[in-house]
């Protein structure tokens, strides 16, 4: 991402919403923030239940509360695990619903620092999604 110090913002918040993820089954903690096109960051973390299928990913939890508050266009996905791992195939394609070209950032937990960074339509070609967000 150009902008370094959005970049910081995005990652220490999406870290602060790790800290408060719900994840008794797993222990995997995850924390996400979002840049919405007018600057400002959303956050969410994962939110398991005993009913696996009913279990939120961080990243979809940040993109609905961006939605919430009126949002629906975004610059950036910040994503904080150990590992820096990738979205899952579900939230690549929510992620994918709010435009193509949405920078993904993976930040591995331990060290806070970025692994990797993709645009969401390089991690999910092809996608299923309609104009006008496409």
């Amino acid at each position: 991402m150009k902008n370094l110090s959005m970049c910081q913002k995005m990652i220490d918040l999406a870290n602060q919403s790790r800290e408060r993820a719900y994840a008794p089954y797993s222990g995997f903690l995850v924390g996400a923030s979002v840049l919405a096109e007018d600057g400002s960051i959303f956050a969410g973390c994962n939110v398991e239940n005993a009913s696996y299928g009913l279990t939120l990913c961080a990243e979809r939890v940040a993109i609905c509360n961006a939605v919430a508050a009126g949002q629906k266009s975004f610059q950036a996905v910040c994503v904080v695990s150990k590992n820096a791992v990738a979205p899952c195939g579900a939230c690549r394609q929510f992620i994918a619903e709010f435009g193509l070209q949405t920078v993904v950032i993976l930040v591995d937990a331990v060290s806070l620092k970025v692994r990797k960074e993709s645009e969401i339509h390089e991690l999910i070609p092809e996608s299923f999604v309609f104009p006008p967000n496409g």
